[in-house]
């Protein structure tokens, strides 16, 4: 067996519309209109290609579960989200890259990353 990428990442939000404004108004994913109704709340984004599936849910303890989602200017982001009031850590090597994390509004980590810094000076 040999997997072809990744479909989709699941997380569990206890407020959709607060998550919505988090993931779309703040990050820029969108809003994909194929979800079907599983008789519970939830929200399908698309970032990039890739999809991320909102659950309306108790989200888990943080366990070093994240997301991570790539930035092609990691500054920027971080400054753009701070300037809206967000909380985010400072941008650290990991890599040839650069992360900085934050929370989304049900407390599940989110991760920008900025790859192969060193390739693009």
């Amino acid at each position: 067996m040999r997997s072809l990428g990744v479909h989709h990442v699941s997380l569990n939000v206890d407020d959709v519309s607060a998550a919505l404004d988090f993931y779309v108004g703040r990050l820029g994913c969108a809003v994909r209109d194929d979800r079907p109704d599983f008789g519970f709340g939830g929200a399908w984004l698309d970032v990039g290609g890739q999809q991320i599936h909102l659950i309306e849910a108790a989200a888990p303890d943080d366990r070093g579960q994240h997301v991570a989602l790539r930035v092609a200017d990691l500054a920027a982001s971080v400054a753009e989200l701070r300037r809206a009031g967000l909380t985010i850590s400072d941008p650290s090597p990991v890599g040839s890259g650069l992360q900085a994390f934050l929370h989304d509004p049900a407390g599940n980590l989110v991760e920008l990353h900025q790859a192969d810094v060193a390739a693009e000076a």
